[in-house]
């Protein structure tokens, strides 16, 4: 399937759009780092369009002190695969996660 044909002008918006996305996440990201925001706190905005798309792995390896062996663990033992966004998480699994994440 072919990509359709864009303008500069299009182009230039969709960077624009892709960039700004960029810098939100990364913000998510940097204030869960800082403690601003909780593991908890985030996925209770997994509604809002950014959270949602984030991976649960991005989100749990911004926390001080969980490095990847550290989340994939976490992550095994909730029963939540690697590729999970926020926003796809069910109840079960954010209850398990904040569960083991707490412990």
């Amino acid at each position: 399937m072919a990509l359709p044909t864009m303008t500069a002008e299009q182009r230039a918006q969709a960077l624009a759009k892709a960039a700004q996305a960029r810098t939100a996440s990364r913000a998510l990201l940097a204030e869960v780092a800082s403690g601003a925001v909780s593991v908890a706190e985030v996925f209770e905005r997994s509604g809002q369009d950014l959270v949602g798309r984030t991976r649960v792995v991005q989100v749990l390896r911004a926390v001080p002190g969980y490095g990847p062996a550290r989340v994939a663990a976490l992550m095994a033992t909730s029963g939540v695969q690697e590729k999970q966004r926020v926003g796809a998480l069910n109840d079960q699994q954010r209850e398990r996660l904040l569960r083991a994440w707490i412990s």
